[in-house]
């Protein structure tokens, strides 16, 4: 009876079946296994939440998806759930630090909103993780913020912490937006976890097409009272005032990279770098990462028949 009951569920909600399959196969391109809470957060919001519960017992019941204690994933595979147990702890050892930079980093010249992102963002960390960050700057200063920054993370690798300060996303204030709206994007959005300045939330508030791809609201954003800016920073944001000087920094930047790709440089763990820049953005992108995820997650999707 309860079998009978699994299948009329699944076959009156198909779209919430390919909702968790969806959500399912995008963290299995992580190898991270996902909760009950998790799925229903990250599924898209055409789903009914309501016929979770028995649309996960039918998937498993059919062996197209599998249970390890309280966890959910494609594959029979216990050892990613100790693998996410591990790496779930490290990040807890992990995150106060990454807070202590992040405040530090917000001390920077036009620096406005500053979070953590990438993995660790996602409560997870391996044994070689960096810290990312995202990082909010004042409107047609973001060039100048980032150069004074990167400055700084030079002498980083004199100590060998640059792992620590890995600043990969700019956007300043008046390019929130942002262009790339897609699966990747949308989580990487709802799961930014705000360390101080306003201007996070006001990212998070401006980018409401992220409501189309998935369900939850937000995972950590909370009000933010804008920090109260040392005298030093002001006085550095008043000599460093000019749009002459941002638009150098931005062609010089840019130029550096340019050269970098023309000659194939890679990174730390052997990706080819990139930087893609704008005026009012840049973002590292080492071995395209966005777009081979991308096509990953379009190749699970269809090894899992779902269009």
């Amino acid at each position: 009876m309860m079998t009978v009951a699994y299948r009329k569920q699944m076959k009156l909600s198909p779209v919430t079946s390919d909702c968790v399959l969806r959500t399912l196969a995008y963290f299995s391109i992580f190898q991270y296994p996902l909760t009950r809470q998790e799925i229903i957060d990250f599924m898209h919001p055409s789903a009914e939440r309501d016929a979770v519960d028995e649309v996960l017992a039918g998937l498993v019941l059919s062996q197209k998806i599998f249970k390890i204690d309280e966890f959910y994933m494609l594959v029979d595979d216990s050892n990613l759930v100790q693998r996410r147990r591990e790496g779930n702890k490290r990040a807890d050892q992990l995150i106060p630090v990454a807070m202590r930079i992040g405040r530090f980093l917000s001390r920077f010249p036009y620096v406005r909103g500053i979070a953590i992102s990438g993995s660790l963002s996602k409560r997870y960390a391996d044994d070689e993780a960096d810290v990312d960050f995202f990082i909010v700057t004042k409107a047609n200063r973001l060039w100048i913020a980032r150069t004074c920054m990167h400055l700084f993370k030079k002498l980083t690798f004199l100590t060998g912490r640059q792992h620590l300060y890995c600043m990969n996303y700019y956007i300043d204030e008046n390019s929130l937006v942002l262009d790339d709206q897609n699966i990747y994007t949308a989580i990487e959005t709802r799961t930014l976890l705000p360390v101080c300045g306003e201007g996070i939330n006001e990212f998070v508030a401006a980018n409401t097409w992220v409501d189309d791809w998935i369900a939850i609201d937000s995972v950590e954003t909370r009000k933010l009272a804008k920090n109260s800016i040392p005298f030093y920073k002001n006085i550095l944001e008043w000599l460093l005032n000019s749009n002459r000087l941002d638009s150098y920094l931005m062609k010089l930047t840019t130029r550096r990279w340019d050269r970098k790709k023309e000659r194939q440089a890679r990174n730390d763990q052997g990706k080819e770098m990139d930087l893609i820049t704008g005026k009012h953005f840049a973002r590292s992108n080492p071995g395209m990462f966005q777009e081979r995820l991308l096509m990953m997650y379009a190749e699970k999707l269809q090894t899992l028949d779902i269009k």
